[in-house]
């Protein structure tokens, strides 16, 4: 019995058995490859953070502790790989006499390295001209004293006085911030910059002109080669807890400066926000597949009871009866699941070069098994529940009774819950979108991170109730809008216009679920898909904001750099160049940046956004700065903190050029910038030049912004490089990119949402055609009894039409408003994942123009299979029902 039961399934339900099939390989497939990829993401976000740090520890020996003790027991500490001992020496100064005149800086440092450090850590140091060994001037350094390899320069020492030393080579020191830190100290007591002034002598010439200096501490840099765990937030806390090992065996000899600590505490909170991500973009996929399945499994619940009962008048036991259903449910697993693992690991292969989305293979099988156990529990929702429950509520007799109407409404509609959850989705999406709401929180050095997971229920509540509200109003329309329906099928039904209405007003309720759960994958793949967009615009923006423009070139402090230089700048391939002045200026007792620009022109270098300011559009605050040259754009903190007005006077004390003495300079608070190219994330004015350039009595240039229209930034900053040498610092967009994106930019959120946006394409076609072509083939006998009573097939290829023109229109539009609510949402709870805060939403009109042909064209292809089916002779047709 069970072999005729399965092969006559086979043979004659095999639409509604692939659909079902096709329902549960998509939410296998789809919770498959995001968990994998989700689990191997974390492990490279742990890859990278190592990778992107020179020196692991550096840990620095107290005074009256024995540097050789401390070496000793770092190289005997577990996970050591290289211990070396490196010398600082605080200066007073440097000098340098070039080409008859001499040349003095502020204090400095002075490093001792040992023979070896550039072979053990060799990103500390990148040569830039001259010799790789011997005395190395740091970049900045040799600018300021104008110093060339071959060059004497003379070291200024505290109670010892001048060392001279004659300049071997010009170094780049890539990771100063982290090598000039103040080690064991918290983030927000670190130094706000490394020195300008640094030079780099061999241990044994720094040991001989530093003795007898104060102030000469001495560090271990040390490279790590412990096993990390793949995760994180579990690699942070194990390396952080090995650094205060070593703190506790020194016995307060030595302070451990965790730099690799530091690279994954940054990670950790990357991939719990991966995490998020896959949550608030994963998770609505696989329910949405889950759903589609169950559309599937109902659209043949009539004809399923039907059998049921005509197995019962056989004299099926309940027992057996089940066991069929159990059958048809394990069949549809079976091969659903099968299906879906073969799709993720396809997915895998053509995207990802793996079909483990680079997961090790214990994670791989072990997110696959889940998926196939979730699709299992899908299959078994979706077709044996309800046949269980048919089986226990409806009699035999109710099998053979033509499904009727039910009059009553839902329990949902009845007590208004779509109402009550979209309100309840507007109140947490106020609360979660306050000033002061975080999503995620990250203590410095704390190993626990926490989540505001009820957050969710913004973006969760307003699906779902949205989902709700649109099946009301769906339900409403068709029930009581049958004129309407009728005037609108007749050009396609003629006659048969209003039985076309009245047909599809009685099957409401499967026609409603069709509506919504297009609109649902619809919303899914709009919201998906302007994420995606919406961030990869901010990231975009928050790299030219760092960086200023396609190419910046960086002039050093106290270089006097006249506009007209901008004409040496004017390369092949420069369409602008545009001038910076930087200065530093006191409104009060506070030291801020101050940034003067010509307004007429800073826009055609670089992106400015109308979100990087307060008080008026980008055009209307540069035009204010343009007709009156004292107006000021102040931060917003400052704001606050002077209790500033529109039009108020802001005196700001800055350095007289020819002078050197500090100088009252009005201005006028114009504006709010809370974002600038190049500024720093803190406080920070904005100037007009002309009137920073009269007033400080200079007009040189801290910075040349260069605008190549969006191509070979790297070719051009290399051919500047090679013109300037080490003059000035030339940075571009593309390495500027791979400076400020973090592994949840370029790993993650990048691989989530081509996963997302391939199964958002099928969940929409597979939720426009499969339960329409269900539905309609449900309904053979139907159209054969309109044939038989001489309805025309033209009049039945319009009844067919205007069912797929509801469902199509009624989807689309109401996925395209739930799609666009749920985006705006989104991007407003996800804010800390975007920097700086998007102006507006980014929509990719091609991709969403896919998703749109995609499910037009599955309902069209249904439709088309209907018309198909209808126009078959009707005895024929009747005689196989």
């Amino acid at each position: 019995m069970i072999t005729s039961w399965t092969s006559g399934l086979a043979r004659h339900r095999t639409g509604r058995l692939a659909a079902a099939v096709a329902g549960i390989a998509l939410a296998v497939a789809l919770v498959a490859a995001l968990g994998s990829f989700l689990t191997a993401s974390k492990a490279t976000m742990t890859q990278r953070a190592v990778r992107s740090v020179a020196v692991a520890w550096q840990v620095e020996v107290q005074p009256g502790a024995d540097p050789n003790a401390v070496l000793s027991l770092v190289r005997k500490a577990p996970g050591t790989r290289a211990a070396l001992p490196v010398g600082f020496a605080r200066t007073t100064g440097f000098t340098a006499r070039v080409q008859g005149s001499t040349q003095t800086t502020g204090p400095g440092v002075v490093l001792g390295l040992p023979a070896g450090y550039r072979a053990r850590f060799p990103d500390e140091i990148r040569s830039l001209s001259g010799s790789p060994t011997g005395v190395l001037l740091a970049q900045q350094t040799a600018s300021n004293l104008h110093a060339a390899p071959g060059d004497t320069v003379g070291i200024q020492l505290p109670n010892v006085g001048v060392r001279q030393v004659r300049v071997d080579g010009v170094v780049d020191l890539p990771q100063a911030d982290s090598l000039f830190q103040k080690a064991g100290a918290p983030a927000q007591t670190q130094p706000t910059a490394p020195p300008d002034n640094v030079v780099l002598l061999p241990a044994d010439r720094f040991a001989s002109l530093t003795h007898g200096a104060p102030d000469v501490t001495t560090q271990i840099h040390v490279a790590r080669d412990a096993g990390l765990p793949s995760d994180p937030a579990a690699a942070f806390t194990s390396t952080t807890g090995a650094a205060h090992n070593l703190e506790a065996k020194s016995a307060g000899g030595a302070l451990v400066g965790d730099n690799l600590g530091a690279a994954l505490d940054s990670a950790r909170q990357d991939a719990l926000y991966a995490q998020i991500l896959f949550l608030f973009l994963g998770v609505p996929g696989a329910l949405l597949a889950a759903a589609l399945t169950a559309a599937v499994a109902s659209a043949g619940g009539e004809r399923r009871r039907q059998e049921q009962g005509l197995l019962r008048l056989r004299g099926l036991s309940p027992r057996q009866i089940t066991g069929l259903a159990g059958l048809e449910a394990a069949v549809v697993a079976g091969v659903g699941g099968l299906a879906g693992l073969a799709i993720a690991a396809l997915t895998g292969r053509l995207a990802f070069g793996t079909v483990s989305f680079g997961a090790s293979a214990t994670t791989w099988a072990l997110w696959y098994g889940l998926a196939f156990v979730l699709g299992a529990a899908v299959a078994a929702g979706a077709v044996l529940v309800p046949a269980l429950r048919d089986l226990h509520s409806v009699t035999v007799a109710d099998t053979r009774k033509e499904a009727g109407v039910r009059r009553r409404s839902p329990w949902w509609m009845r007590y208004g819950v779509d109402f009550a959850l979209l309100i309840g989705s507007w109140l947490v999406f106020r609360a979660s979108s306050g000033n002061q709401y975080a999503l995620v929180l990250a203590p410095e050095g704390v190993p626990a991170l926490s989540v505001s997971y009820w957050a969710f229920l913004g973006p969760a509540l307003l699906w779902i109730g949205a989902a709700l509200l649109m099946w009301r109003v769906t339900l409403l329309a068709l029930a009581h809008g049958r004129p309407a329906l009728a005037r609108l099928a007749r050009p396609l039904t003629a006659s048969l216009a209003g039985t076309t209405a009245a047909v599809m007003s009685r099957r409401r309720r499967p026609l409603a679920r069709s509506v919504v759960l297009l609109a649902l994958a619809v919303s899914f793949a709009i919201s998906t898909a302007v994420f995606n967009s919406t961030y990869q615009q901010q990231a975009e923006a928050d790299a030219r904001l760092t960086n200023g423009a396609d190419v910046t070139v960086s002039e050093p402090p106290g270089a006097h750099v006249p506009p007209g230089a901008a004409s040496k700048l004017r390369v092949p391939g420069v369409r602008h160049v545009e001038p910076v002045q930087h200065r530093f200026a006191y409104v009060g007792s506070d030291l801020q940046d101050l940034y003067g620009v010509r307004p007429g022109t800073i826009a055609r270098a670089t992106s400015l956004q109308d979100a990087y300011f307060a008080g008026g559009t980008t055009g209307q605050l540069m035009r204010r700065l343009a007709q009156r040259p004292d107006n000021l754009l102040v931060s917003e903190e400052t704001v606050k903190d002077f209790q500033l007005s529109p039009g108020d006077t802001v005196n700001l004390r800055v350095q007289d050029a020819r002078t050197k003495a500090l100088r009252t300079v009005p201005f006028h608070y114009a504006g709010i910038v809370k974002e600038f190219p190049t500024a720093p994330k803190d406080s920070f004015f904005v100037a007009n030049a002309d009137y920073v350039a009269k007033a400080t009595g200079s007009d040189s240039v801290g910075a040349f912004l260069l605008d190549t229209d969006g191509t070979h930034q790297k070719q051009i900053a290399t051919q500047l490089r090679t013109r300037l040498g080490t003059s000035a610092t030339v940075t571009d967009l593309t390495q500027t990119r791979g400076t400020v994106g973090t592994s949840l930019t370029s790993v993650d959120l990048a691989g989530l949402t081509r996963i997302e946006l391939a199964f958002a394409v099928l969940l929409a076609a597979g939720a426009g055609g499969l339960v329409l072509a269900l539905g309609l083939a449900e309904r053979r006998r139907t159209f054969a009894i309109a044939t038989v009573l001489g309805a025309r097939s033209g009049q039945l290829r319009g009844m067919v039409l205007s069912e797929a023109l509801l469902l199509a229109t009624g989807g689309l539009a109401g996925g395209a408003l739930i799609g666009w609510a749920l985006s705006e949402m989104l991007v407003k709870v996800l804010t800390g994942v975007f920097d700086p805060p998007p102006a507006s939403l980014a929509v990719p009109g091609t991709y969403l123009a896919l998703t749109v042909s995609a499910a037009v064209a599955a309902i069209l292809a249904a439709a088309l299979n209907g018309i198909r089916s209808a126009g078959r002779p009707a005895v024929e047709e009747l005689r196989d029902l």
